[in-house]
Parts: C-alpha cells; structure tokens; sequence
C-alpha cells in the first residue's frame, strides 16, 4: 500500500491522517507534498480553524522507510538531500501556519514521526504511547527539526542522552517535561485532541496567529524586540472587529462569536 495523507473535516478542524498502515505510517514523499498542499488549502479556508496529525490505526508515525533509505543508498545523494528537503518544507509549514496544529499520537512516535509531533503546538498522547529519537540506532543523525526541537526545550545533557542513546521514552515523562500537553487512555488520542481544538476553534482566529507567531519570533530575537513585536501585534487586535466582540461580551457576561 502506497503511502498517502488522508484530509477529512470535524467542523472546522481539518485532520490529516498519516496512512501507511503496513509500515506503521512511515513517511514518503507523497505524504509530504499533500501535507504542505494541506495546509496552504486550510491557511486559505475561513472555514477551517486548527488542524489535527493524527496515524492511521494504532500508530503515530515509525519515521522514514528503513527500505526506501537503504534504496537510495544506491543512488545519487541528491535523491536524498531533495526528499529530506520536502520533509523540512513540510515542518516548516507547521510551524509558520498561523492556525494551531495538534498532534494527537497513540502507539509510537518514532524518527520523523517524533519530529512531525514536536513541530505540532500542541501534543496530545495516550497514556502508553512512546516517543524515540531512533536515529543512531541504524547509524543516521536526526532530521525534521528534531534537534533543534529538543535543544531548545531540554538542557543539552538531556537532548544528547535522547539523541544519541535512541532509547524508548514514555508520554509520561515528556508530559511531565512539557512535550506533552495532554495524557489520554488509549485510543481516546483522536477524540481529546478534537476536544482541544473545539476550544480553540471558539477562539478569535486573529489572535492565536499572532500568539504563535510571537512564540516562534521570541526564540532567536532580543527582548526589545519582542517588545516591539508584541506592541504591534496587541495595536493590530485591538482594532480587529474580534477585539470588538470579545470585550462587548466580557463586559455583557455573554460567550463570544468570533469572525
């Protein structure tokens, strides 16, 4: 079975399942070039107001095809350079989307599908799920962003362990490190996540763009100008219609419908 992204709509939540069932959803080429189509479609869409990663069955994601990587061994390292190129376009798109993205993951989020979680703004996992950096454990270094994902959350010494050990981790401890923002029993992943974005979704759209937005920007910036940013984002909203809305409800005791 080909592998393929799978796009279906829960109210204004667009989810996107990753399905490759007979590989436990590793990833492929294909899956990237419809996940970066995806969200260039749900960016555009009024409709649409968070996105959710989920796999197909009862797997995240196993990362990358162990038989598609020893295949291009065999071929020009370009090949390789250009799908891995796909994959941090793709990355990149999840993070620079201006709507919330949630990864909700069971069984294992292993590789590129441990980078694909992390990219996310939000990870809902189940209770037994397990996350690995695998990478060295077939003599590859990581890709996806993952180091630089785990070197800005984790103390180096911890990143390494990670990284370079690729042992098994469970949701319970990077919940309890902030990776993880939400444990549920298993299987209830898909529905806990549609919970979360419900809640978002009833959210000022404009306002959560500018929080992520302002989220990313403060990793590389100096504080004055994080100021300055947050300053013009705050004038922004607070002449958007929605800051309208949301101030007239608050002060009316009423629940807001935002634009």
């Amino acid at each position: 079975m080909t592998a393929e992204l799978k796009s279906t709509t829960e109210g204004s939540t667009m989810v996107l399942t990753l399905s490759n069932p007979s590989q436990r959803n590793a990833l492929g080429p294909e899956m990237y070039a419809a996940g970066i189509e995806a969200l260039n479609g749900a960016e555009n869409s009024d409709e649409i107001r968070s996105v959710i990663l989920v796999g197909e069955g009862k797997w995240f994601c196993a990362g990358g095809s162990l038989q598609r990587l020893s295949a291009n061994r065999d071929r020009e390292p370009a090949v390789q350079a250009e799908s891995i190129e796909a994959l941090h376009t793709w990355v990149d798109s999840i993070r620079t989307f201006p709507k919330p993205v949630i990864a909700a993951v069971e069984g294992a989020a292993a590789g590129a599908g441990f980078s694909l979680a992390l990219a996310c703004d939000f990870v809902v996992s189940a209770r037994d799920a397990v996350f690995a950096a695998s990478y060295s454990n077939v003599a590859l270094s990581p890709d996806g962003g993952l180091s630089w994902h785990l070197g800005q959350a984790l103390p180096r010494q911890l990143a390494s362990e990670w990284l370079m050990l690729g042992e098994r981790l469970d949701a319970s401890r990077l919940h309890a490190l902030g990776l993880v923002n939400e444990i549920t029993e298993s299987g209830q992943a898909l529905a806990s996540a549609l919970a979360l974005a419900g809640k978002l979704n009833a959210r000022a759209p404009n306002a959560l763009a500018s929080i992520k937005e302002l989220l990313s920007e403060a990793r590389g910036t100096t504080l004055v100008s994080q100021l300055s940013q947050e300053r013009d984002h705050f004038v922004r909203n607070l002449h958007h219609a929605n800051a309208g809305i949301g101030i007239a409800a608050f002060l009316s005791k009423q629940t807001p419908r935002y634009e």
